[in-house]
């Protein structure tokens, strides 16, 4: 065994939809395309039907596997965090994610397929490490308070932090 070839993909199982999921994902990421789908005879009404396949979403590649509706179900135990450099990028990803799932808290949301992810700016993890730890309670207090993650809400949050600490 060749340690030097081991990798870890990760491997999503669709309920009668991966297909659709792959051109979903494709066309929100940059760097993403759907690399290979392998079609099968389905049953009465899905001939043809995409069975396994992989694709890569900026940079990464995901294996899928079709298992047909009531197989397997997605949940918050696993779910793909996205981190965005600005707000433009957390509304970005959020929006063309959310659309047709749901919105969840602190940044979580699952898509139309029931995969969690979480939007998150760079910024909440530098405020909430802030040295002033009365600064980095209030942006993680927020954050609670929050869906999207708003990044001028966590900056304000850590500025009446400060300026009631000075004053206590």
């Amino acid at each position: 065994m060749s340690i030097a070839s081991t990798r870890i993909q990760p491997c999503l199982w669709f309920d009668g939809d991966l297909e659709a999921a792959a051109r979903f994902y494709t066309g929100i990421f940059p760097n993403s395309s759907i690399d290979r789908l392998t079609r099968m005879p389905g049953g009465p009404g899905q001939p043809d039907r995409a069975m396994v396949g992989e694709f890569t979403l900026d940079g990464l590649t995901f294996r899928a596997v079709d298992g047909g509706p009531g197989h397997a179900v997605f949940s918050e135990a696993v779910s793909f965090q996205i981190t965005c450099g600005d707000q433009s990028e957390v509304d970005y990803y959020w929006d063309s994610l959310v659309d047709g799932g749901e919105e969840s808290m602190c940044g979580w949301l699952k898509d139309r397929y029931g995969l969690s992810w979480q939007v998150v700016p760079t910024r909440l993890f530098e405020l909430v490490a802030d040295p002033d730890p009365v600064r980095g309670r209030a942006v993680s207090q927020a954050v609670l308070r929050m869906r999207r993650i708003v990044v001028a809400d966590l900056e304000a949050a850590a500025r009446a932090a400060r300026g009631g600490a000075a004053a206590g």
